[in-house]
């Protein structure tokens, strides 16, 4: 697995962000059953750089928590059936990883929302970051059945990691 860490942002989070990102990326591969290497960007910013990204990309002129840019169409979530077929579209030539997307984290939002929840920022990003893998694999809230299905992974990935809101 390939995958970079970037801040735009001077604010920093009180832990390593690449090494519980990676933690939250792996388990979100492994648990959905990802047989390809993969390769993805994390960008930090902060709630001026998300809230341009969000009116740019989706017309809403407000900051967000989080941003995802999947790279691959699935037919139906994690499902890595068709992939191949798309091997141009979907996999980088020099490394043969498929290439995921991209996931976009405001640094401002995961202090105000684990303070707003009651738990650490640590399991406020790492919450983010499972929360933007499932959209990288396919996984959408749009509609209450979705939303359902998307909560409990979550949930679950994070439980796996031992990262809860106790924390």
């Amino acid at each position: 697995m390939t995958f970079y860490v970037e801040s735009e942002t001077d604010r920093t989070l009180p832990f390593d962000v690449e090494e519980t990102a990676e933690k939250v990326i792996v388990e979100a591969l492994e648990s959905e059953q990802c047989p390809y290497e993969v390769t993805l960007n994390v960008l930090l910013t902060d709630n001026a750089g998300i809230q341009a990204l969000n009116m740019q990309h989706r017309g809403m002129d407000r900051p967000t928590d989080v941003l995802s840019f999947p790279n691959v169409d699935y037919e139906n979530p994690a499902d890595f059936s068709l992939i191949e077929d798309c091997e141009e579209d979907y996999f980088d030539p020099e490394s043969g990883e498929l290439c995921l997307g991209d996931i976009v984290i405001s640094v401002d939002k995961v202090y105000e929302q684990a303070a707003e929840f009651g738990h650490s920022v640590r399991r406020e990003y790492a919450f983010l970051v499972a929360h933007s893998m499932l959209h990288l694999l396919g996984y959408d809230h749009m509609e209450p059945a979705e939303a359902a299905v998307m909560e409990r992974k979550q949930g679950e990935l994070l439980d796996r990691l031992g990262i809860t809101r106790n924390e």
